[in-house]
């Protein structure tokens, strides 16, 4: 029997948006006035579940809750309402590199982020000359990330991130990494985790890129579900949707 591995129910996401004042609209709640707020459903009822080994992608147009969904599977922020099962370590692939200090070197700045993911120093110490080897940076390990160009800087981030294989890998859209070779090799990387049976939810506007690495779909629009199923079925509705 196969092991589900991420299970939705019934999963909603609202913000509250703060209409911006001006100074006299701002003074009577500032004295206690009521200050009036937008409620703004980024998420309704998404309902999926995913099996130990299968990928996921995740589609639809601007503003329509992808990356709002990555980021309550990852645990960044919870569901206003519903329920998110995740079961199994998450190597989240998105907003790579957030944890790195400017002031700190390459060195240090992978200890650090390896912390932030859950690493303990031992397992860092063994990690570590991979993780240099992977993103080809090994003449720049000493000095401060705050000299890094961009594409350096999310290389080393990724390379930190794909240390291990993970039970669950998490992309959005972070495959513009360094030239062109390099992003060949961060997807050898997760073709090696899918072969090696990892779970995979992959967001990306890629048409392309969702229909080579996933077997599934989910099509969301305006924060709604549209539809959840076999990975053809839900590309020809994404096509149909851009049209």
């Amino acid at each position: 029997m196969t092991t589900t591995t991420i299970k939705a129910e019934n999963i909603s996401k609202v913000y509250s948006l703060q209409k911006q004042k001006t100074f006299k609209e701002f003074l009577p709640a500032l004295f206690g006035g009521k200050e009036t707020r937008t409620k703004f459903n980024a998420l309704s009822h998404i309902n999926f579940e995913v099996k130990k080994g299968e990928s996921l992608g995740i589609m639809g147009k601007n503003g329509s809750g992808k990356s709002t969904l990555l980021k309550i599977i990852a645990g960044v922020t919870k569901p206003s309402d519903g329920r998110i099962t995740v079961l199994g370590q998450v190597a989240p692939l998105i907003e790579l590199g957030a944890g790195f200090h400017p002031e700190l070197t390459g060195r240090e700045n992978v200890y650090l982020n390896g912390s932030i993911l859950g690493f303990k120093r031992k397992e860092m110490d063994k990690l570590y000359k991979n993780i240099v080897e992977f993103s080809e940076l090994v003449d720049f390990m000493d000095q401060p990330v705050k000299f890094y160009s961009s594409g350096m800087y999310m290389r080393l981030a990724f390379s930190v991130a794909v240390a291990e294989i993970p039970d669950i890998l998490l992309v959005d859209e972070i495959l513009a990494v360094g030239d062109s070779k390099f992003q060949q090799k961060c997807l050898d990387r997760i073709r090696e985790f899918q072969n090696q049976g990892s779970t995979m939810i992959m967001v990306s506007h890629s048409v392309e890129m969702i229909g080579q690495y996933c077997t599934r779909g989910l099509l969301l629009k305006s924060g709604k579900q549209i539809y959840f199923g076999d990975i053809t079925e839900a590309l020809s509705k994404y096509q149909d949707l851009l049209t």
